[in-house]
C-alpha cells in the first residue's frame, strides 16, 4: 500500500473541532506539501524502493548457488502461495482488531523489541558482503561459534550452533547501534535502515519455484491489497498505528524542517518484496538460459518502475491511498509475458524451476500428502537434512 499524509496519532484521529473558528485555525495549521518537497519524497520513495530489488535480486543467483547449507534459501511453492493471502489476511485483521481493543502505545512495545532484534539480524546479513570486501587484510578475521545443546550422552540436541568471525561482530555492532537509535528515537531514517534490510533480505532469501506459483502469489496478493485498501479502512489503519519498519518513508516536509520532518509519503514493504521475488526469479531464468542475456530480469524490472510510477500518479491525483499491488502486478506480470511470447520463450519460462538450481540436501517438499494425511506422512514427504552442525540464521520477514 502506498499513502501520503503526516503522522497519524489517537488525538488527530479522535479530537472533533468544536466550532468554525477551531476548524479554521486547524486548516491554517495543517501543512500543505509544496511540488518540490513531493517530488523529492516520492522520488526518494522510487529510488528507495528500486535498491532491494535490483540488489537482492543480484544476491539471489549466489544465494542459490551457495554451497553453503546456512545460506540456502526457503523455497515457496504453489501451496504456500495459495495461502499466503488468507494468512496475510488474518493477521492484518488481528493487528486491527488488537489496536482497536488494547492500548496502542503498549502493543507499539512489544513491537518495537520484536523488530529491534530482527532489523539488527537482517541489518547485519546485508551488511556482510560489504564487510567481506573493506575489511583490512592485516587484522586477523577470529572464527567464534555460539553452542546451546540440551540433554547429556546419546540424547545431546543441538538447539543453537551459530557460527560467526569478527567481521560479523563488526556488522552486528553497527546494526546494533542503528536498533539503539530507531527503539529511542523512532526516527524515519532508523526505520528505512531496518526497512530496506528487511526488503533486501527477502528478496534474495525468498525463492518463487517457478513462475507459475509467483503468477499465483501476485494474483492472489493483487485481490488481497485491493480488497483491505478500498474495501475496508483496516489497511490504512493498521498502517498509520503500526510503530514499525514494515514501510519505507520519507518526509513531504524535508525542504523546510529538515531532518526533524514530519510529513511523510509512505510504501509498504510488501510493494517491495512480493513483485521483487518475482524479478529475481526472472533473473535466475535468464541465467538459466546461458545467453548471456538479462532481457526477463530488465523487462520486469521496468514494469516495476513503470507500475510504481503509476501507483503514485494516482495517488498523488486522488489524494487517497491506493493499493500499489494493483498497478504492480499487471505490469510485472503483464510485460515479461508479453516478451516470452514475442520471443517464442512462454513455454521455456513456466516449465522453468528454480528449486531445480538448490542444492539436493535442501530441505522442501517433493509432493503434498493429502489432507487426511498424519505428520509422518508429511515428514516422510521431505528429504532428509544434514546431520552435521550448521550456521542458523532467523530469516526476518516483516509483513
Amino acid at each position: 500500500m502506498a499513502e501520503t499524509g503526516g503522522p497519524a496519532t489517537p488525538d488527530t484521529a479522535l479530537n472533533v473541532t468544536l466550532n468554525d473558528t477551531q476548524e479554521a485555525a486547524n486548516a491554517t495549521a495543517k501543512f500543505v506539501a509544496t511540488p518540490e518537497g513531493t517530488a523529492v519524497a516520492y522520488g526518494s520513495l522510487v529510488i528507495m524502493a528500486l535498491l532491494p530489488i535490483f540488489f537482492g535480486a543480484l544476491r539471489s543467483v549466489n544465494c542459490a548457488k551457495s554451497k553453503n547449507s546456512s545460506d540456502m534459501p526457503e523455497t515457496i511453492t504453489s501451496r504456500d502461495a495459495a495461502r499466503f493471502p488468507i494468512i496475510a489476511s488474518c493477521t492484518l485483521f488481528g493487528l486491527y482488531l488488537f489496536f482497536k481493543i488494547f492500548s496502542q502505545e503498549y502493543i507499539n512495545l512489544l513491537l518495537s523489541m520484536y523488530f529491534f532484534i530482527l532489523g539488527i539480524l537482517a541489518l547485519s546479513h546485508t551488511l556482510s558482503p560489504a564487510m567481506n570486501k573493506i575489511f583490512p587484510a592485516n587484522i586477523p578475521n577470529k572464527q567464534y561459534q555460539l553452542l546451546f545443546t540440551q540433554g547429556t550422552g546419546e540424547t545431546k540436541e543441538e538447539i543453537v550452533n551459530y557460527e560467526f568471525d569478527t567481521k560479523d561482530l563488526i556488522c552486528l555492532g553497527f546494526s546494533s547501534v542503528v536498533g539503539v537509535w530507531y527503539l529511542l528515537k523512532k526516527h524515519w531514517i532508523a526505520n528505512n535502515l531496518f526497512g530496506l534490510a528487511f526488503a533486501l533480505n527477502g528478496v534474495e532469501l525468498l525463492h518463487l519455484n517457478n513462475v507459475s506459483t509467483g503468477c499465483i502469489l501476485l494474483g492472489g496478493l493483487f485481490v488481497y491489497d485491493v480488497f483491505w485498501v478500498f474495501g475496508t479502512n483496516v489497511m490504512v489503519t493498521v498502517a498509520k498505528s503500526f510503530e514499525a519498519p514494515i514501510k519505507l518513508v520519507f518526509p513531504q516536509d524535508l525542504l523546510e524542517k529538515g531532518l526533524a520532518a514530519n510529513n511523510f509519503a509512505m510504501l509498504g514493504l510488501g510493494d517491495i518484496v512480493i513483485p521483487g521475488i518475482f524479478i529475481a526469479l526472472l533473473l535466475r531464468f535468464d541465467v538459466s538460459l546461458n545467453k548471456n542475456s538479462r532481457t526477463y530480469f530488465y523487462t520486469s524490472f521496468l514494469a516495476y518502475i513503470l507500475g510504481l510510477g503509476l501507483t503514485i500518479y494516482i495517488m498523488h491525483t486522488f489524494k487517497h491511498a491506493q493499493p500499489a499491488l494493483l498497478y504492480l502486478v499487471p505490469a510485472c506480470i503483464g510485460l515479461p509475458v508479453l516478451v516470452a511470447v514475442i520471443k517464442g520463450e512462454l513455454t521455456d519460462m513456466f516449465s522453468y524451476e528454480s528449486s531445480a538450481e538448490v542444492m539436493p540436501h535442501t530441505p522442501r517438499l517433493t509432493h503434498f500428502p493429502t489432507v487426511s494425511g498424519s505428520p509422518a506422512s508429511l515428514a516422510n514427504s521431505m528429504q532428509q537434512k544434514p546431520n552435521s552442525p550448521r550456521r542458523r540464521r532467523t530469516i526476518p520477514s516483516p509483513m
